[in-house]
């Protein structure tokens, strides 16, 4: 089959691959996907660039985590009715060789989630990281009913997400940063009640102004340690600002601010959510997708042949939206 590999880190150019790999066939317990999209995330720009730490995890590695096909084998204790569903996939290269840059992947039958009707194809390559990293910032502890929600980076891959849903469950009020005006209209269009331009505009200042002085109960943030002292600044006494990314590590953080007005910080990375908090947010998202409710901001469709330049792309931070491969057979 058709695939993109590499077999050393380093950058895109010098060690991304295409070629023929052995096409696998499906285990106990395991569904074969026919690919027709793949996603490309930040979180595998940093696995091909090493910078998660520690030598190759695999002597060959086929990556993504995130996609869209139609299963076309299954293993022994697999329905055979799942045969010709369409699926989206979560964890495919997480901790494993075989992500979904390629022409098909074999994985366990659970982690290939039924697309329902109406959702584009595209879309489901969009799910695995983005959309459940949105929506558990949404619903752990509690969720959101009734509270005022900051978004950081409200157009983003997962804060143009993180906004729908919050809307969704619940907040009374969700404020979006964004740092270009075609951005704001993302997220305005996604549900945002206020933007605030953060290289424009003091954003904690407008923050201040946007809630009266009260703050927000809950910010999603894209990243801590760019953000870590207007986060500080922004939430009410109590409040909870939710991390799911940083571009500075390691960072510092504000000791007595924090413990003096009884802040919470939570992190948590999406390939390793509690089995029930997965659940959860499966169910959630699956309702979701089947009332047609999300936009999915797809901001570029390329080809598996592509794969360098996609990983360049998403590298460089600058794409408002999804990055997508498309999977030719």
């Amino acid at each position: 089959m058709k695939a993109a590999y590499y077999q050393r880190q380093g950058h895109a150019h010098e060690v991304l691959e295409l070629g023929e790999r052995p096409e696998p066939s499906p285990g106990p317990g395991e569904v074969r996907v026919r690919l027709l999209w793949s996603g490309v995330n930040p979180s595998d720009v940093k696995s091909r660039k090493g910078l998660r730490g520690g030598p190759m995890p695999f002597p060959t590695v086929i990556p993504h985590s995130d996609g869209m096909g139609l299963i076309d084998q299954v293993g022994a204790g697999v329905a055979a009715s799942r045969v010709g569903e369409r699926v989206w996939l979560w964890n495919a290269g997480w901790g494993r060789p075989h992500g979904t840059a390629c022409q098909w992947v074999c994985l366990p039958q659970e982690q290939a989630v039924r697309l329902p009707d109406g959702v584009d194809d595209a879309a489901g390559a969009c799910l695995g990281i983005p959309a459940l990293t949105a929506l558990h910032a949404v619903l752990m502890d509690g969720g959101v009913t009734g509270q005022t929600v900051l978004v950081a980076g409200g157009a983003g891959a997962v804060g143009h997400y993180a906004v729908q849903m919050a809307v969704q469950l619940g907040a009374a009020r969700v404020i979006a940063s964004v740092s270009t005006p075609a951005k704001a209209e993302l997220a305005r269009a996604a549900g945002a009640d206020e933007v605030v331009m953060y290289k424009s505009e003091p954003l904690a200042e407008r923050v201040a102004e946007l809630t009266a002085g009260r703050g927000v109960d809950r910010i999603i943030e894209v990243d801590l340690g760019a953000n870590a002292q207007a986060d500080v600044q922004m939430l009410r006494p109590g409040g909870q600002c939710v991390a799911y990314g940083s571009s500075v590590t390691p960072m510092q953080l504000p000791f007595f601010p924090l413990i003096s007005r009884n802040l919470q910080l939570k992190f948590f990375i999406v390939y390793s959510l509690a089995q029930a908090d997965r659940e959860l947010a499966h169910s959630v998202l699956q309702r979701m997708l089947e009332r047609g409710v999300l936009q999915h901001n797809i901001a570029a469709r390329l080809k598996l042949d592509d794969i360098v330049q996609a990983h360049e792309q998403v590298e460089q931070g600058s794409l408002s939206g999804n990055l997508v491969l498309q999977i030719d057979h």
